[in-house]
């Protein structure tokens, strides 16, 4: 199974019944790919999308998140500090390490310094990319 990190701008971007990009929780809630979080990071998506829709829509997401078996919290043993410029981006790096997870799922700028990183390697890929290999999974049956 598919295994990611969604950075907090990939989950903000899927909220609305109306976004592109609704496809990325309506897959994460059909168990159809697996996503890593810590909890950090489950704390900054509820205060993300209490700020940007409502606090009832943050309490429903999170605790539906909370119940899924696909969710999978993991406790990360090393921090990188490899992105300086927004120190606060390091748990989703530091989560996609220690979960080994295939991508890490971001449109955020910060996260290019990866690339030119030999170790630890995440792989990147764009929330637009990720749609598309969520569609494209579905299409082949997986």
């Amino acid at each position: 199974m598919l295994q990611v990190v969604l950075d907090t701008n990939a989950v903000l971007s899927s909220v609305s019944r109306r976004s592109p990009y609704r496809i990325i929780l309506d897959k994460l809630f059909d168990g159809e790919y697996d996503i890593f979080i810590t909890n950090d990071i489950l704390l900054e998506y509820e205060e993300k999308i209490t700020q940007n829709f409502d606090t009832e829509t943050a309490t429903s997401i999170v605790d539906a998140m909370s119940l899924l078996d696909n969710i999978h919290k993991t406790a990360v043993y090393f921090n990188f500090q490899l992105i300086e410029r927004d120190p606060d981006d390091n748990k989703f790096v530091d989560c996609a390490f220690a979960s080994n997870a295939h991508y890490l799922v971001t449109n955020d700028k910060h996260f290019n310094i990866l690339k030119s990183v030999d170790f630890p390697k995440i792989n990147l890929i764009r929330i637009e990319d990720f749609k598309v290999l969520l569609e494209s999974l579905s299409e082949s049956g997986f």
